[in-house]
């Protein structure tokens, strides 16, 4: 901002982005939920004429692991849920199944996004940690409240993402950013209408 820039520059004939990495798969056991005292181990840069296929450039880059298609895992913590749902309708849009946990899935329902039900762990269930280890799951999307005690269920589903290189969302910025890549690299399909 002391410079004068305030979100996306002007258009520039060349643009260059730079992602933040970070070891977490080397520091097993670690959350990773990002907190204010976290420093990342490195950083990537990608660069293009289109700001979409320099950011695409850098997450590949930096270690995430980007396809337009398969699986988006959800749990959304309530203050979120509102902001979560264009999101997880553009990836519904782009024919990915949508899972999620029961608050989640009853929410995105409500909303006629087609969502899959999966069992909590804290519930004796180990179905989300067995679609994450197993490959069906593409992106995780986690978020929780602010001062909101960190559950373990989130713990160990972040976790097992890491663990299994499974991209880990915690930030809905972060995950516009992704959706915005992907719908430019993402051939659409139209229906013909017969009239």
């Amino acid at each position: 901002k002391d410079l004068g820039y305030v979100g996306v520059a002007e258009k520039r004939k060349r643009w260059y982005v730079k992602s933040p990495t970070f070891s977490f798969t080397k520091l097993t056991g670690l959350d990773v939920v990002l907190s204010p005292e976290m420093k990342s181990t490195g950083e990537a840069i990608g660069y293009d004429y289109s700001l979409n296929r320099a950011l695409y450039k850098s997450l590949k880059a930096s270690g995430i692991r980007v396809a337009n298609y398969g699986t988006i895992f959800a749990t959304i913590a309530d203050p979120d849920k509102d902001a979560a749902l264009p999101l997880i309708r553009r990836f519904y849009n782009l024919g990915f199944n949508i899972e999620a946990t029961k608050g989640t899935a009853k929410f995105l329902k409500e909303h006629g996004i087609k969502t899959r039900v999966r069992g909590k762990i804290s519930q004796g269930s180990e179905e989300i940690l067995d679609s994450i280890k197993k490959g069906y799951v593409t992106y995780v999307l986690n978020t929780t409240s602010e001062g909101e005690k960190q559950n373990i269920d989130g713990r160990l589903i972040r976790r097992a993402a890491i663990d299994n290189n499974v991209a880990v969302f915690t930030c809905l910025d972060t995950v516009k950013v992704l959706l915005d890549v992907l719908e430019e690299i993402t051939m659409g399909i139209s229906v013909i209408d017969k009239e």
